[in-house]
């Protein structure tokens, strides 16, 4: 009987350390973004609603976790392909997470100020490194995730399609000479960029799998390939004036919260009606709002934090009702717009800012 307990206490042991290729989601907390939200240079309203952002703690699990998971109807279990790319390592998982929280700070400051009557011009100043492939051309260069590539071959690029214009008829083989700007992402998330480097890339040949780029400038299939995701890097007045601090949180779903209290900040009155209220949902530079993942697991953390309005993305309403109790509403939206009116309907008042929007000139 000894050795029985002690073979099954062993077994239990070593499942506790060997990984499997699942994560699990699990409720995180909800907290006011008010506190998070600094402002320089524009007046701004004492009072405080009390909107929160929410998030999820995902966790990789191993053998004992995923069985013990099973009986815990707040979380969720999904296949780590779903959330890798093949070849990717936890910490680029990560560190895209910290890209895509801080692409929502500037969409939330972004959609903020127009929604409170800004003419707010946008640039694109560079190519962001998204993702990098494993073996392929750009990682053994050593580019790495939130690099920007802001010229090729001493031509400057301000986006995407400047970038791929200029090298996707080079031919395999080819050698392209990239200016970068590294980037280094700590440990809590924050990005932080040393001086331009020079990185050389040897192209190529594309995968199979490889699709037609949406570039217009680009009509025909690309002839070779260094293996990296990108994005457009977007510049614009007054970025800087709203800071929003989220140490350790990644993702984009607090991209409507944010924006909500940024509005809330610079207005006067009470956008909420006083209301205690929680919200989820991208947000891109025009006030839509788009699905993010883990809603069901975000209701139960939105519940124990006592908000008694939840906003989320109208085709996740469902999820929210789910775990939601009689005394929570549930309020699925697909703009900014929308959510103003439907605050408006629960008391809340209409924006009004306290320093007038002035004529802004684009950054470059």
């Amino acid at each position: 009987m000894i050795f029985v307990s002690l073979a099954v206490l062993l077994a239990v042991v070593v499942s506790n350390f060997v990984k499997v290729s699942y994560y699990s989601i699990t409720p995180g907390q909800a907290e006011s973004v008010a506190p998070l939200v600094q402002v320089k240079g524009l007046g701004t309203d004492a009072h405080r609603d009390r909107i929160m952002l929410t998030d999820v703690y995902l966790n990789p699990l191993t053998a004992f976790s995923w069985l013990t998971t099973q009986f815990d109807s707040h979380a969720q279990i999904i296949p780590a392909q779903d959330l890798l790319s093949p070849g990717s390592t936890e910490l680029q998982l990560l560190n895209q997470g910290y890209i895509d929280m801080s692409n929502s700070k500037n969409f939330a400051r972004l959609s903020a100020l127009r929604a409170l009557g800004w003419k707010v011009p946008v640039t694109t100043t560079g190519a962001l490194v998204y993702d990098v492939g494993a073996n392929t051309p750009a990682a053994r260069a050593g580019l790495s995730i939130g690099d920007r590539i802001v010229a090729v071959n001493g031509v400057t690029v301000s986006s995407v399609c400047d970038l791929i214009g200029l090298t996707h008829s080079d031919p395999v083989g080819t050698k392209i000479s990239l200016k970068v700007n590294p980037a280094t992402i700590s440990a809590t998330g924050t990005i932080s960029y040393s001086k331009i480097s020079t990185k050389t890339v040897t192209t190529t040949r594309p995968p199979a799998n490889e699709g037609p780029s949406s570039c217009a400038n680009v009509t025909t299939a690309a002839k070779s390939f260094i293996g990296v995701q990108l994005q457009d890097v977007i510049s614009f007045p007054l970025a800087r004036t709203i800071s929003i601090a989220t140490p350790s949180i990644g993702g984009p779903s607090a991209g409507l919260a944010m924006t909500l209290a940024i509005m809330d900040r610079l207005s006067a009155g009470s956008l909420t009606g006083h209301r205690s209220i929680a919200a989820t949902g991208t947000i891109d530079a025009f006030g839509n709002v788009g699905d993010v993942g883990g809603v069901a697991q975000k209701t139960v953390a939105v519940e124990d934090a006592g908000a008694t309005i939840f906003i989320v993305p109208k085709g996740e309403v469902n999820d929210a009702r789910s775990m939601a109790n009689s005394s929570l509403r549930i309020i699925g939206v697909t703009t900014l717009r929308q959510v103003l009116r439907e605050l408006r309907r629960l008391g809340g008042q209409a924006p009004v800012p306290y320093t007038k929007p002035y004529l802004l000139r684009a950054t470059t």
